[in-house]
This record gives C-alpha cells, sequence and structure tokens, in this order.
C-alpha cells in the first residue's frame, strides 16, 4: 500500500470533513494509506521542532502529498515546498470559492478546484489516472 501526506490548514480543520473523508475515500481506491498529519498528532507551544521534524519524517515517507490549500497557511506552504524539493508528487486542492495561492501553484504541476464533494470525488479520480 502507498501513502499520501495530507497538508491542510489546523486552524481550518473543523471546516473540512466532508473534503477529507472524500479524499480518504478516493485514495484508500487507489490503495493509498492518508496520514492527516494534523489529526495524527497534537503539539505544543515550544514543540514547533518536534513538529517540522515529524513533518517533514511523514512527508519523506509517502509516495503522494495532497494539500488542501482553500484556507491559505503558511505550514502547507512549508511542507509543499519540502515535498517538492525531495521530487514527491504533490496535488494542489482548492475550493471554488477559494483564493489562488500563488505560491504552491507556481511550484506544483497537479491542480484541482472543487465546487462541491462530488465535483472533488470526481476530479480526484481523473487526476490520480494519470499520475505515473
Amino acid at each position: 500500500m502507498k501513502n499520501c501526506f495530507l497538508s491542510l490548514s489546523f486552524k481550518n480543520r473543523e471546516n473540512l470533513n466532508v473534503e477529507i473523508a472524500t479524499i480518504i475515500k478516493v485514495l484508500k481506491d487507489f490503495n493509498f494509506n492518508t496520514n492527516v498529519f494534523v489529526d495524527k498528532y497534537y503539539f505544543g507551544k515550544g514543540e514547533e521542532k518536534k513538529m517540522m521534524e515529524m513533518s517533514c519524517n511523514d512527508i519523506s515517507a509517502s509516495d503522494l502529498i495532497i494539500a488542501e490549500v482553500s484556507d491559505k497557511a503558511i505550514s502547507v506552504g512549508i511542507e509543499v515546498g519540502f515535498a517538492v524539493a525531495l521530487k514527491k508528487k504533490v496535488i494542489y486542492i482548492r475550493h471554488l470559492s477559494s483564493e489562488y495561492s500563488s505560491t504552491i501553484g507556481g511550484i506544483v504541476a497537479n491542480h484541482l478546484v472543487y465546487n462541491n464533494k462530488e465535483d472533488l470525488e470526481k476530479g480526484l479520480n481523473s487526476l490520480l489516472k494519470t499520475l505515473p
């Protein structure tokens, strides 16, 4: 089984339940385990180095990174930059009503804009079929 690191805004996590469930479902159909980093770990104040070490380790161990960037977050940008530096496959996902991230859009080849759960599921299915 392959591994996917799902990068998203910690602050906006609670607003993405439907999207995360949809992404996990689609990835499972493509034989991926999904690591929702913000759900897997909790870091307190003063544990920033540990958090970044764990994030980098998990990204390094992943075959694919999906960045859900409907809500911009510096941490997602750092995770995507690290993944790109490692030459990992990265998919940039955002809701249609969300602002485009030129930073992430500028370094990621695979983009998906969705309007609803059905768009997300269909688009991610199509995109995953095209990835080597």
